[in-house]
């Protein structure tokens, strides 16, 4: 073999796979562009009849684990919104994002102002994420001791009323869907993913699910 041939056969051998990998790239977009389509449908469904049901947040929600965030008040979930925006990829549009967000407020009676007192850091540090994650609109202010001005306690007056989310992300290089689950059974956030081709209505199933407290195998 002559060397010319010899780089023949090497450039030969890159094409394809270099072919491989295009064809693998658009295999994995067209499943992400499946499954948001499928995701999407649903959710906007979904959406609709909460706002009908308003079910009752599941689980009791607490800043600083110990206190229930609207006191003797279980906490109704409401105005269920969704919406997707796209982004251009390898020229071609496809799926940025699909978002859920709701309210999550007192099932009876009207938002109030409640108080929460931590003085260890990592009760600070808790109530501190759980007022962020929670987009808790509050005020921090500093109890002291009258006498020596040494510092007894942060005390945080927040108003309950707070926001839960739920966001796919698709990764169209991988032909995977990460979601990320924020405020639903308490305080935190669930990060999950799944190949493209498991989000299917049987899985926004298992996560509507727990979404109103049902037993649910999503993540």
């Amino acid at each position: 073999m002559s060397f010319l041939s010899e780089l023949k056969s090497r450039a030969n051998v890159l094409q394809g796979l270099e072919l491989g990998a295009q064809r693998d790239l658009m295999a994995g977009t067209e499943a992400c562009e499946q499954a948001c389509r499928t995701a999407l449908v649903y959710l906007q469904d979904l959406c609709a009849q909460l706002n009908v049901i308003k079910p009752l947040a599941p689980a009791v929600y607490s800043l600083d684990g110990k206190a229930p965030f609207a006191a003797s008040t279980a906490l109704a979930q409401r105005n269920f919104r969704c919406d997707a925006r796209r982004k251009m990829l390898r020229n071609a549009e496809v799926c940025d994002y699909i978002g859920v967000g709701w309210d999550l407020s007192p099932a009876a009676g009207p938002v109030a102002t409640h108080t929460v007192s931590v003085n260890f850091p990592p009760d600070l540090a808790r109530v501190t994420e759980r007022l962020s994650v929670g987009q808790i609109a509050h005020e921090r202010k500093e109890q002291r001791h009258p006498g020596t001005s040494k510092l007894l306690a942060y005390v945080f007056d927040y108003q309950t009323e707070a926001r839960a989310f739920i966001t796919l992300t698709p990764d169209h290089d991988t032909g995977a869907i990460a979601f990320r689950v924020t405020n639903v059974g308490g305080f935190g956030v669930l990060n999950a993913r799944y190949a493209a081709a498991q989000v299917t209505n049987r899985l926004m199933d298992e996560l509507a699910k727990k979404v109103v407290g049902q037993p649910s195998r999503f993540g």
